[in-house]
């Protein structure tokens, strides 16, 4: 089908903020007495929204939103507070959303951050163009593996699912991405690239200075005559 947008994932995506993430599960675990397997907890919550990952963490399906969402934004407040020293994007991101742009393609963002990260994670990137939608996770949608957040992204670019490919770094997004109808890439920042791999990912890549050096945008997207 012929290529009109991308649609981007946020963290380990954009930028390099697992490491922070992770680290700041550690930290929000312990304020609270809490003991955690964190590398489980991340396999489980990556691409969810900070409500469904409050009450995965505190094992209460049922904790109210608002309960879970002050706990969302404490832990949040920590996250920014590792990743602001020493934030980073992805390798090549930038240069790779540039000639993106520049081919005319429309750029949208579906994330399960909320607000307030994406609005740090915009500030640090300090992109020429602000993508034309971004949908996140506090929003009322349900987090990945469900395809809502892709779905709307869609929706308010005004771009049809097959038309679209989605970057991820997490292997729910990449299962969204496949209940969306949307081809995927898989960017292998925070896992492996086998647990990213599937009939609809066109490619599985550590960066997008692979990307950009494989002419992926060349290959995959003709400029309208």
């Amino acid at each position: 089908m012929t290529l009109q947008a991308l649609i981007f994932d946020m963290d380990g995506t954009m930028i390099d903020s697992m490491p922070s993430h992770k680290q700041s599960w550690i930290a929000f675990a312990e304020q609270q007495g809490l003991v955690v397997d964190v590398p489980s907890l991340m396999r489980r919550t990556t691409g969810r929204t900070g409500i469904e990952c409050m009450r995965i963490l505190f094992e209460q399906p049922d904790m109210p939103e608002d309960e879970a969402l002050a706990l969302v934004h404490q832990k949040e407040a920590v996250y920014r507070d590792l990743f602001t020293p020493i934030f980073a994007e992805v390798a090549g991101f930038s240069a790779f959303y540039q000639q993106a742009l520049q081919r005319g393609l429309r750029l949208g963002v579906g994330t399960a951050g909320d607000r307030h990260n994406q609005a740090f994670a915009y500030h640090h990137l300090r992109l020429p163009t602000a993508p034309l939608a971004t949908v996140g996770g506090d929003e009322g949608l349900p987090g990945k593996p469900d395809p809502a957040i892709f779905l709307e992204v869609a929706r308010r670019i005004g771009v049809a699912p097959e038309h679209c490919i989605v970057f991820e770094d997490a292997p729910l997004g990449i299962e969204a991405a496949r209940r969306a109808g949307m081809r995927a890439v898989g960017i292998a920042s925070s896992h492996p690239a086998h647990e990213l791999q599937g009939d609809h990912v066109l490619t599985v890549v550590p960066d997008y200075h692979h990307l950009l050096n494989s002419r992926f945008l060349e290959t995959h997207h003709v400029h309208a005559s």
